[in-house]
């Protein structure tokens, strides 16, 4: 009874810990004074002004293109990728493969964001193009958002029921066919999951992004990033809370996709 007690008593400390300070900046959020730790008053008034500055709204606009292109995209490759990893188990580079796709799950942003300026800065010159900005950012984001997608595929196929592919196939479905009816619809909570998590990755990365953002394409985060740094604005807080229940409600419908069986 006292292990249980304390075993608890830490994890609700750590919960603690973790998720007090978010309930502050949303409590804040509704705070009428300028100054960010101090409550003089319930207040809609930083609620209005965030949606009055339009340079918030357009780093905001920007950001969600990009979150939604990249990952699209990355739920596309990321499907095809993990379903090649489970079901085509021999292929010559198959174990290079498999850790080329997991591979920006465990490497530092710092030196992704690095490889892909480099990447940027070489075609520019070779090529001509393209001018760092929406295309760049979207195909950075895109280069790390498979790896989640994939996993979370491949692990949805690894205890997948092959019996209603083999019967489609035995019933005259061609191998496109069986895919297209059965297969896929059956991975779309899957994809779904990984297309979440994608969007949400997308939504929220700032290292890897101010590498690959030309001067004229400031995301969300990177526009919070400069605001802070000369103080907090009250703003800020409304900022957050926004994000924070899209983010909640996303990892949540997330959740929901990944354990619902179809």
């Amino acid at each position: 009874m006292g292990r249980a007690r304390f075993a608890f008593g830490v994890l609700a400390f750590g919960y603690a810990f973790l998720y007090l300070p978010i309930a502050m900046v949303i409590v804040y959020s509704f705070n009428e004074s300028r100054l960010v730790t101090v409550w003089s008053g319930f207040s809609f008034k930083w609620w209005q002004a965030l949606f009055a500055n339009e340079a918030m709204l357009q780093a905001a606009w920007l950001s969600l293109r990009i979150a939604f292109a990249s990952a699209t995209t990355a739920a596309v490759i990321g499907l095809a990728a993990g379903y090649a990893l489970v079901r085509a188990r021999r292929f010559p580079g198959r174990t290079l493969f498999g850790s080329l796709v997991v591979a920006p799950m465990v490497m530092p942003e710092v030196v992704m964001g690095i490889s892909m300026l480099l990447l940027f800065v070489g075609s520019e010159r070779l090529m001509g193009g393209p001018d760092r900005g929406f295309l760049t950012i979207a195909v950075a984001h895109i280069t790390f958002s498979i790896a989640f997608v994939a996993i979370v595929v491949q692990a949805r196929l690894t205890d997948f029921d092959r019996s209603l592919e083999e019967a489609a196939m035995d019933l005259g479905a061609t191998p496109w066919v069986t895919f297209r009816t059965i297969t896929l619809p059956l991975l779309l909570p899957a994809v779904g999951s990984g297309w979440l998590l994608a969007f949400t990755l997308s939504l929220d990365d700032l290292i890897l992004t101010q590498f690959v953002a030309g001067a004229q394409s400031q995301t969300l985060p990177m526009r919070v990033y400069s605001s802070v740094r000369l103080g907090v604005d009250p703003q800020i807080n409304v900022l957050a809370t926004i994000v924070v229940s899209v983010a909640a409600c996303a990892l949540m419908l997330s959740g929901w996709l990944t354990r619902k069986k179809v």
